[in-house]
């Protein structure tokens, strides 16, 4: 195991640890200082993969972010890491074949403490016809392929298969049962927590040197360096760097010339623990008069679960936080009725949230001709680099962070002639990683492993040296107090949005996080200080 991670059962390592104190210090370094080679925009998923990457090769590295670590995108998925067999129906075999060998990189060598295998039933109901249940199954066999072409074991990832209907009720049984065929058992990847994947790639950047600087603001950006304001003091400066890569997702167009971002938008709902039943599994729920989009229902381990999701274009600026419009709510909803016999209703939701992919708008400008459905647009990621040398990445998706990353890095080496040898990246374990193994035999609760890894007895030990800390942040939500502390003292968390929003999610639901905002508040005071 690299350096990267944690001892089994010890405590995070100084230098991975994110505080308060560490980005005040680094930050006096960097603004008006020393030329570091890399400057990353950006502290999403592929902005912290690149900072990783950068600073796994030798390089120094600034990496900056408006907000926090997963502000925008990134914290916006379904929390899955697909194996690209949705591309293999609209024939982007390079882009299934990537995000199959990615997945199979993070389940089993950089993240399996956060990256599990998901069960999925794909229900035969009577909307389903017997051709379009046919093209599923070469669908899921060919799936299968992708796995086996990329290297993933098959412990790793079990084989798909037919259900019967008694089956298919037993795994799902919220399905409507008359008519119902039977239906088809998938795996894929799925993460703990998205948000939870960017704070541990993060702080393996910080392992290896990188400055990881929240809170500051890019307003200007060349090939050599940027214009940047901390956000926490109004202070304004430069930071001064041999290649500048521009990570900043959907907002990427508005720091460099040329670059035509056509967000996407991804809706999903929030629905209480119980109000479908007991979920062995997730859900494949096919849109009713489509062959080949579906509906996702995924169970999460604090009891909540997601429904989603939507692919619809967004105009107009790019807000901070997307709002959720009625018509994706409705559109859910209904998916959801043609299956289920569990009434879901309007007043049900308890929370919905959105994310806007950063899809590169390849079609011709505005007025020579119809644009394509954002879901025509390929997911392929692509790296572009300005007239003054700043490298853009673009694109891609959640899976394929730590590829985009790397041929990001890869073009910056190039482009500024950096001494830097190949990425080491798929084969770096983050934070908190071990094996399957190792963390079976770890003394903490299982909801813990499975999102700090090797961390998690230490987390654990808060609680055991302070019974306080063992209380939850609100009645009936696992989130203790003591993750709330963890996070301010190693994880980056500077306030109580910070908290509240990304290293847990509690936020995800307004009225728990109207309850839990005092807590929280109260952890940030004695923790920090009054801020």
């Amino acid at each position: 195991m690299s350096s990267g991670s944690t001892p089994a059962g010890g405590p995070a390592s100084p230098g991975t640890s994110l505080t308060a104190g560490r980005r005040a210090r680094e930050l006096a370094r960097t603004v008006g200082g020393e030329t570091v080679d890399v400057l990353v925009v950006g502290l999403g998923a592929t902005g912290a993969g690149a900072a990783l990457d950068a600073a796994a090769r030798g390089l120094s590295v600034a990496a900056i972010d408006a907000h926090d670590l997963a502000f925008g995108t990134s914290r916006w998925s379904s929390k899955l890491v697909h194996g690209g067999l949705r591309y293999l129906a609209s024939a982007q075999f390079g882009v299934a074949h990537e995000s199959a060998v990615e997945r199979g990189v993070l389940m089993e060598r950089t993240a399996p403490h956060l990256v599990g295998a998901q069960p999925f039933v794909l229900p035969l109901t009577p909307l389903v016809s017997r051709r379009q249940a046919a093209l599923a199954r070469a669908g899921l066999r060919a799936g299968d392929g992708l796995r086996l072409a990329a290297g993933t074991a098959r412990a790793t990832l079990p084989a798909p298969r037919g259900l019967s209907a008694v089956e298919t009720r037993h795994l799902a049984p919220a399905v409507r049962g008359p008519g119902l065929r039977g239906g088809l058992l998938s795996w894929d990847g799925r993460l703990t927590d998205d948000a939870r994947l960017v704070t541990a790639i993060a702080r393996t950047a910080a392992g290896r040197g990188a400055r990881i600087l929240t809170r500051v603001r890019a307003l200007e950006l060349t090939g050599s360096g940027a214009r940047v304001r901390d956000e926490l003091t109004g202070e304004e400066g430069e930071i001064r760097a041999r290649a500048v890569i521009n990570a900043a997702g959907v907002w990427a167009g508005g720091l460099v010339d040329g670059i035509r971002v056509r967000p996407s938008r991804g809706t999903h709902l929030v629905l209480r623990e119980g109000l479908l039943g007991p979920l062995p599994a997730g859900l494949h729920i096919p849109v009713p008069g489509e062959t080949n989009r579906f509906v996702l229902v995924l169970p999460q381990d604090d009891g909540r679960v997601y429904v989603g999701l939507t692919d619809e274009p967004v105009e107009g600026g790019v807000p901070d936080v997307p709002e959720v419009p009625e018509s994706d709510i409705g559109f859910l909803l209904d998916v959801l009725a043609s299956a289920l016999e569990v009434p879901v209703r309007r007043e049900d939701v308890a929370g919905a949230f959105a994310g806007l992919r950063p899809l590169l708008d390849t079609t011709p400008a505005a007025g020579s001709g119809t644009a394509p459905r954002t879901a025509d647009l390929s997911r392929r990621h692509a790296v572009l680099t300005s007239a003054d040398g700043v490298i853009t990445v673009v694109g891609g998706k959640l899976t394929t962070y730590r590829r985009m990353a790397e041929d990001a890095v890869d073009a910056a080496v190039a482009v500024r002639r950096l001494a830097a040898g190949p990425s080491p990246t798929a084969a770096l374990p983050l934070v908190g990683a071990a094996s399957p193994q190792r963390l079976a035999v770890l003394r903490a609760p299982r909801r813990l492993i499975r999102r700090y890894g090797t961390e998690a007895p230490a987390v654990h030990a808060l609680g055991e040296r302070d019974p306080r800390l063992r209380e939850p942040v609100l009645d009936g939500h696992p989130v203790t107090r003591a993750e709330l502390v963890w996070a301010l003292r190693h994880e980056g968390a500077l306030d109580a949005s910070d908290l509240l929003d990304r290293r847990t999610r509690v936020g995800l639901v307004p009225s728990d996080r109207a309850a839990a905002l005092p807590v929280v508040q109260e952890a940030v005071g004695e923790v920090l200080g009054a801020r």
